[in-house]
């Protein structure tokens, strides 16, 4: 070894050599120690802890299960509603409390939140029975929240429902094509699959007073009811509160809802997907009026949707929650001696019910009444009913009563005194200074103040950041001598650009008005007044199709106003679409500019020869938005003379033939009343 010392090298002869030197034993004993010195203080391993499972409580789920809910809270009668507009709701939660003075216990029912499959299992209840409130929307269609109902119904052949009791009610509007389709395919379709109608199907009519055909059902339905099951009614005619009142002294104002649909400060943080529990704020980045002249305001906004990831298509509707004039609840506050800041919650008094509070609680009666509630419409016959116990003089509690029955003279009463005379619920604290209703219970009875539906007058193909809305502000005189404002309209004309809380919460309700998927094919649009407003983006999009270098068919355009010099709205881009060659022909009426009115079904006429070409011959599409109650109407007519007179038909055939386009999708109405 290199280090090793000499001496160990040199040898006495004679001497026996040893087989270790003291060195070698120094050496090997310090490598020794030092071994066991690094095992010895080399850090131990840290043991695996042993963590104890956690007792974490199943996260709630919603049940879904309507009869296994019945059962747990005692209850026989359940009442499905499909709503758009919250009617449906409302009269279901009305007849679910009816029941109560019959003996039985009822719940309201979304058909969204539950498995229609369990129909057939509601047999298992004694006494029970499903009680339907449909309305219709669109084109014949079912509500949103009864969609997947509808598809259940349809698919479901082999069902049994033989052990199931129900009724339905329909909610609809006869100046519609399909009238209550919804409400009677559900009443036929039951019946079909054995279930056992133990009352008529009731028919709503919006157009004439909803209110009324569904009180004259009800008064018939219940003691058909008791009969059937051979119940009694108790007699209580008393008030049956649904909700009680907490007022909050000392709550955190973070956790106060201020407006939000949904999800709490969803407003000030805002999440995506919009949809209608949770509405997208765009900014307003055009609000202009459209007409030149006359005593209407016709307007244009263009709503900015930039970053939102909101898409839309030329003929979807675009939804907005508008907010209540403040001079009308400013004045309810007054008149009933409240101090609207207060905090409150409404609290459900069915600790088992789905829905809690009958608007985002804890609030103030101030954004109750600014955000929640619907205090514009005249009040319901029930809300008339439930008030008039707090009416001091015996004469308002007596007309209060009658307005909300179902005789001759009570109904004769309700129309004139709150239907005819527009009245709405300040309207009647102010003519009945005797009422005096606690504000909570108030809150509790007056319905939701839902969204507002506008067709989109853009193309998101040129304007994929904003949407565009043409509307005209509904203010009319009522005949008591007071200024009703429509409640949307004049909130969005009230919008100022970039101006403090210029933000309209909105989002996308898809829609079956649609361009042919082939560009191709012809269109024939007829659009009077606002009813323009698709037809702005179908213009738009059938241009960009156009610089694309795509083959376009002809696109037809029938408007109508009353003046040119007045309310001739995007005359500028109409004539502008006109001279490029994106609107192959513009056909505006005047009603008002001659002696005799000139309306767009009078230009279809003229014209019977081409349209007749292009709808026979060409594929061409028929588009028709606006008024459903004359217009709508007149060009169907008008359709029907044209197929008489060019394709040799009867009237029969002829209104058979509109029909077949129709079912192919090639006749779309978006219309109103």
């Amino acid at each position: 070894m290199a280090d090793m010392d000499p001496e160990t090298t040199t040898n006495t002869a004679g001497e026996e050599e040893p087989l270790f030197s003291n060195l070698d034993l120094f050496l090997f004993s310090l490598i020794v120690g030092l071994v066991i010195y690094w095992f010895m203080s080399r850090k131990q391993p840290e043991p695996i802890p042993e963590f104890k499972k956690l007792d974490t409580p199943t996260p709630t789920t919603r049940e879904t299960s309507f009869v296994e809910k019945m059962k747990k809270t005692g209850k026989n009668i359940i009442v499905f509603y499909g709503s758009q507009t919250g009617t449906a709701e409302e009269f279901a939660n009305r007849l679910a409390k009816d029941s109560q003075r019959y003996g039985m216990k009822g719940m309201a029912a979304d058909p969204e939140e539950y498995s229609m499959g369990e129909l057939a299992r509601l047999a298992e209840i004694e006494n029970s029975l499903a009680i339907f409130c449909m309305a219709t929307y669109g084109e014949g269609d079912p509500t949103d929240n009864a969609q997947d109902f509808y598809d259940w119904l349809q698919e479901n052949d082999d069902e049994d429902l033989s052990g199931l009791n129900y009724t339905v009610f329909s909610l609809g509007n006869k100046t519609y094509e399909h009238y209550n389709a919804m409400g009677k395919y559900v009443d036929k379709r039951l019946e079909e699959l054995g279930a056992k109608r133990i009352f008529d199907l009731g028919l709503g009519d919006d157009d004439g007073n909803l209110e009324e055909d569904f009180v004259s059902w009800r008064e018939q339905f219940w003691p058909a009811v008791c009969e059937h099951f051979g119940v009694e009614a108790s007699g209580d005619e008393s008030s049956i509160r649904q909700y009680e009142l907490k007022v909050h002294t000392d709550v955190n104002m973070n956790k106060v809802y201020t407006g939000e649909i949904g999800r709490l400060k969803s407003f000030e943080v805002q999440k995506p997907p919009f949809d209608s529990k949770n509405p997208f704020l765009a900014p307003v980045t055009v609000n202009r009026k459209l007409n030149k002249a006359g005593d209407r305001h016709l307007m244009h906004l263009e709503l900015d949707i930039t970053g939102s990831k909101i898409r839309y298509e030329s003929g979807d509707h675009v939804a907005v929650f508008p907010t209540n004039d403040s001079e009308l609840v400013n004045k309810l506050g007054e008149i009933l001696g409240v101090d609207l800041d207060v905090v409150i919650s409404l609290n459900n008094l069915d600790e088992e019910s789905n829905k809690k509070h009958p608007f985002p609680c804890p609030t103030t009666y101030r954004t109750a009444l600014t955000h929640y509630l619907d205090i514009t419409n005249p009040p319901r016959t029930n809300v008339l009913y439930e008030l008039a116990q707090y009416a001091s003089d015996p004469k308002d509690q007596e007309n209060m009563r009658k307005m909300a029955s179902s005789s001759p003279e009570g109904k004769a009463l309700y129309q004139n005194w709150v239907l005819d005379s527009c009245r709405n619920i300040l309207a009647v604290l102010e003519d009945m200074p005797s009422l005096k209703p606690p504000i909570d219970h108030l809150c509790e009875l007056l319905p939701r103040l839902q969204a507002r539906y506008y067709s989109i007058a853009s193309s998101s193909k040129v304007h994929p950041n904003s949407i565009h809305i043409c509307a005209v502000v509904v203010e009319y005189k009522t005949k008591t001598g007071r200024f009703n404002k429509g409640v949307a309209t004049n909130w969005l004309k009230n919008k100022l650009v970039n101006g403090h809380k210029s933000t309209v919460p909105m989002y996308i309700r898809k829609s079956q008005f649609r361009l042919p998927f082939k560009a191709s094919n012809p269109v024939i649009m007829i659009g009077p007044g606002t009813g323009i407003a698709p037809f702005m983006g179908f213009i738009q999009e059938r241009g960009w199709l156009k610089q694309q270098g795509k083959e376009v068919g002809e696109t037809v355009m029938y408007f109508g106003c009353r003046h040119k010099n007045e309310d001739y709205i995007y005359q500028e881009e109409l004539e502008e679409a006109e001279k490029n060659n994106f609107l192959t022909q513009l056909n505006v009426a005047f009603s008002r500019d001659q002696d005799h009115k000139i309306y767009v079904q009078h230009h279809l006429k003229k014209n019977k020869e081409h349209l007749w070409k292009l709808i026979n011959t060409d594929n061409a599409h028929i588009y028709v938005c606006g008024d459903a109650r004359n217009m709508a109407k007149d060009v169907q007519t008008a359709f029907y003379e044209i197929a008489e007179e060019y394709g040799s038909m009867t009237r029969t055939q002829a209104t058979d033939y509109v029909k077949k386009l129709m079912t192919k999708g090639r006749y779309s109405q978006d219309v109103w009343s």
